[in-house]
């Protein structure tokens, strides 16, 4: 797949980390890390846009995709810790439960979708039934619609 396909990602995130976001960038920070502990996507993008599950059921907002760093959990968080939405060293290392390995998914210019994108209207721009639970990527065309719907 080329960089045109590779455009956008579409996350899936917890409504209590996407207020955590939303209250950062209301206090004015500037760069903010998205921690998982599994699969570690995405890779290689412009944007990344935040699907926001229960209760929402929607694309909440979205960012500028700014790095993803994968490695050793304690190096990264004596590094990016204070960009996430874990309050604490304490916090973070209940939500890794003892992973060695995690990833942090760094993003810029958080933007609050005015009206957010519906699961329904979601999968009819995508043109699918239903979606991957581990997010994917967009092409740049599609990610322009949802980003238009947003505002």
């Amino acid at each position: 797949m080329n960089m045109l396909g590779r455009y956008a990602y579409i996350i899936m995130i917890q409504d209590k980390w996407w207020k955590q976001f939303q209250h950062r960038y209301r206090q004015g920070r500037l760069i903010h890390s998205y921690v998982r502990t599994g699969l570690a996507h995405p890779k290689n993008t412009t944007l990344i846009l935040f699907y926001v599950a229960k209760p929402a059921g929607h694309i909440a907002g979205y960012g500028e995709f700014v790095e993803r760093k994968v490695g050793n959990a304690m190096e990264l968080w004596a590094k990016h810790g204070v960009e996430s939405a874990l309050s604490s060293k304490e916090q973070y290392e209940a939500f890794i439960k003892d992973k060695e390995k995690v990833a942090f998914i760094r993003f810029k210019n958080l933007h609050e979708a005015t009206k957010p994108v519906s699961y329904e209207n979601l999968l009819e721009q995508l043109g699918k039934r239903r979606m991957a639970r581990s997010g994917f990527y967009i092409e740049k065309e599609t990610a322009e619609k949802l980003i238009a719907l947003m505002e």
